[in-house]
């Protein structure tokens, strides 16, 4: 039968089948749904495991057919891993793990983790008949779409919430890979204190022991001050911190700015606009310096620009990441 990996867990919980199938080429989920296969195996008495590697060439399958009417000296259960990274056990492979579940009793647990498996081998003799015995979890890659959510669900998992905001810099972070959001999230558990992640969090673990801080070069563009800006900008790069951490940190000024500007085209009413906004009270001043040097339609220009630097930091846009960065923070200096 088909399990979804987010069923799996409980599917367990109900029945320990004789077969497990996982498969799939992303490693994060691979892993942790073989993980929960392991576990449930010995809290019900599989205490002895082996492990077969079909990979090499020459792989004699006859071996899984030993290990299935062998006895185990130390446990009444077995776990039996195979490993088959293809996803193709050939002709022998088939034939043998169709011999398997005939001569297989029903105490011991063959765990197969397998790479991806194409559609045509679903219709092959060998799946459907572990599909018949047993389950099958097929994982796949998540897609960009649906990576906020999965992450979402990964942070409330660790007893945590995350702000959208900092959700969507974590994102950009990770970049679809699902084992670093997992090492991002353990990182981001061990530095915040309420069981909140916010934008600062995230940039705050980013930045950690670094010279310089995109902080730093927020405050001195809002500043005006274009030579310690530039100079803050090449340290950063120096130290090789992400271009999109760069740019998220200046464009949340930037649009900070736009908004209040559009509430107060007549220039009353800034700092009142700003509090509304959780600007803190000693940036209230480094936002009016910056207010006072852009109007609407140089700061509609700001925003252009930070829209074309994403799009060369994702390729879809002219000019290298960096250049286009320190155009941005040029004009956020300049009047």
């Amino acid at each position: 039968m088909r399990v979804y990996p987010e069923q799996l867990s409980a599917a367990l919980k109900r029945q320990l089948l004789p077969v497990y199938l996982v498969s799939g080429d992303e490693p994060l989920q691979l892993q942790e749904c073989s993980d929960l296969v392991r576990r449930e195996a010995r809290a019900q008495g599989c205490t002895d495991r082996e492990v077969i590697d079909a990979s090499p060439a020459g792989f004699n399958w006859q071996d899984i057919l030993h290990s299935a009417s062998s006895m185990s000296l130390f446990a009444e259960r077995k776990l039996l891993e195979l490993r088959l990274p293809s996803g193709k056990p050939g002709a022998d492979g088939s034939k043998a793990l169709c011999e398997y579940l005939d001569i297989a009793g029903g105490e011991d647990v063959l765990l197969i983790i397998a790479g991806k498996i194409d559609k045509s081998s679903t219709n092959s003799k060998w799946f459907k008949a572990l599909d018949k015995a047993g389950a099958v979890i097929q994982v796949w890659p998540v897609e960009a779409r649906n990576l906020p959510k999965w992450l979402r669900q990964r942070v409330s998992a660790a007893g945590m919430g995350i702000d959208d905001d900092a959700l969507q810099l974590l994102c950009d972070r990770v970049e679809g890979n699902l084992l670093a959001a997992v090492q991002e999230v353990e990182k981001l558990k061990l530095l915040v204190s309420d069981s909140r992640i916010t934008a600062r969090t995230v940039l705050e673990s980013v930045s950690d022991n670094a010279r310089y801080t995109v902080f730093e070069l927020a405050d001195k563009a809002l500043k005006g001050d274009t030579a310690a800006s530039l100079h803050t900008l090449h340290g950063l790069r120096g130290e090789a911190t992400e271009p999109t951490v760069v740019l998220w940190s200046l464009s949340r000024e930037i649009r900070t700015l736009y908004e209040v500007q559009l509430d107060c085209p007549d220039g009353r009413g800034i700092q009142q606009a700003l509090e509304s906004r959780r600007v803190w009270k000693n940036r209230v001043p480094l936002m009016q310096a910056a207010l006072a040097r852009h109007d609407p339609v140089s700061m509609s220009r700001l925003l252009e620009q930070a829209s074309n630097v994403d799009g060369s930091i994702k390729g879809f846009a002219g000019g290298r990441p960096w250049d286009n960065l320190e155009d941005l923070v040029i004009s956020l200096c300049r009047p």
